[in-house]
């Protein structure tokens, strides 16, 4: 196993145990980070500690919410939800990956090993992130999600994430507007900010969304309508350069919507075992997300990016760099390369210090 357990979110257990048990403190009782005087940095307009906290995916209810924020991680991310019930994928759904240095396009194009365990450090762990956005449905999460609003203390920010879902007899029209039933609900909840999940694969025609242009505009058009007020943020994933005109295109056509773009959530790879078999269960995933450390210089690309299409065009946007951040040395490259906050997911399930860390950095 990794240098340390997993405490945060333990991917060696279920989904389910994670939801129902989690978080695994390393010790009971142990003391809450203490931020000390007033916070210094703004995001969207709302006052932080700290311009760091956790990304979309491993904070599935209101006690992971409450303990990320008592560990001095300021801006978190309520795990992906959607209006319906949805199951999770089959376990396991974190694996390994048997991978030294970046994951270039190139390498992701060929099947990677997976592996059930590693004596990796956790700056170094590459990993699988194939649960599917299960959910189990707004009669849970709404309630829960307004525990999680009411667990965000003074300097604290918690975003809700969401997600359409096809549904039997959907038009395409209704799969966007299924986004902003979501986006509702959430509202609903009383979160101050909304980020619409538009790079996971998903049952659509479209696949992974953020790279349909005409689709993206829709979602936050429609989203945007439903909440309001609300700041808008979308999650997106890694645009190739060839892709960079349609992220361009991104930017502009959705300047009305958003208020940011969050970059990036993984790439997708085969991942197979020893034998050269499909390593995780269940058709259709033989391909998988992979975070972690060997994404790292994706999440800066895509930061340097946006962040040269915001000035080339005198844009307002805010940017949330987020890919293989482990440490306060790779915080501090995702803020030189012009993200405004900056989080993590792979790292923070086993280090549950880490915006402790951070913060004795800033």
């Amino acid at each position: 196993m990794p240098s340390q357990p997993a405490t945060i979110f333990d991917p060696s257990k279920t989904f389910d145990d994670n939801f129902d048990n989690g978080p695994f403190p390393k010790k009971a009782g142990e003391a809450s980070y203490q931020n000390e005087g007033e916070p210094q940095y703004n995001f969207l307009g709302h006052k932080l500690y700290s311009p760091y906290g956790i990304g979309a995916g491993s904070l599935p209810t209101s006690k992971h919410v409450g303990y990320s924020f008592e560990r001095g991680f300021d801006l978190i991310c309520y795990k992906t939800q959607r209006s319906v019930p949805f199951p999770v994928n089959e376990f396991p759904n974190v694996v390994y990956i048997d991978l030294d240095g970046d994951l270039t396009l190139e390498r992701a194009s060929r099947p990677l090993l997976g592996l059930m365990d590693s004596d990796k450090p956790i700056e170094e762990l590459t990993i699988t992130n194939s649960f599917g956005n299960p959910s189990r449905g707004p009669e849970f999460w709404v309630e829960d999600m307004r525990q999680a609003v009411a667990s965000q203390g003074k300097g604290q920010l918690l975003i809700a994430s969401v997600v359409g879902t096809i549904q039997d007899g959907f038009t395409q029209a209704n799969y966007y507007d299924d986004f902003a039933k979501a986006a509702t609900l959430a509202a609903q909840a009383g979160v101050q900010v909304i980020e619409v999940n538009l790079s996971c694969p998903n049952v659509a025609s479209e696949g992974v969304l953020c790279y349909t242009l005409d689709a993206v505009i829709e979602v936050c058009r429609r989203v945007k309508e439903a909440i309001g007020d609300i700041p808008l943020i979308a999650k997106i994933g890694y645009f190739s350069e060839e892709q960079q005109e349609l992220l361009e295109q991104v930017v502009l056509k959705t300047k009305d919507y958003l208020s940011a773009f969050s970059a990036i959530n993984t790439i997708q790879a085969p991942v197979v075992d020893e034998h050269g078999n499909q390593m995780l269960p269940g058709e259709g995933r033989l391909k998988a997300g992979i975070c972690g450390a060997g994404i790292k210089w994706a999440g800066l690309d895509m930061v340097k990016r946006l962040d040269a299409l915001r000035k080339k065009h005198n844009l307002g946007y805010g940017i949330i760099g987020i890919g293989g951040v482990a440490t306060p040395a790779d915080f501090q490259e995702y803020l030189k390369a012009g993200a405004d906050v900056v989080q993590s997911v792979t790292a923070a399930m086993w280090n549950d210090k880490l915006a402790a860390e951070i913060k004795a950095s800033l």
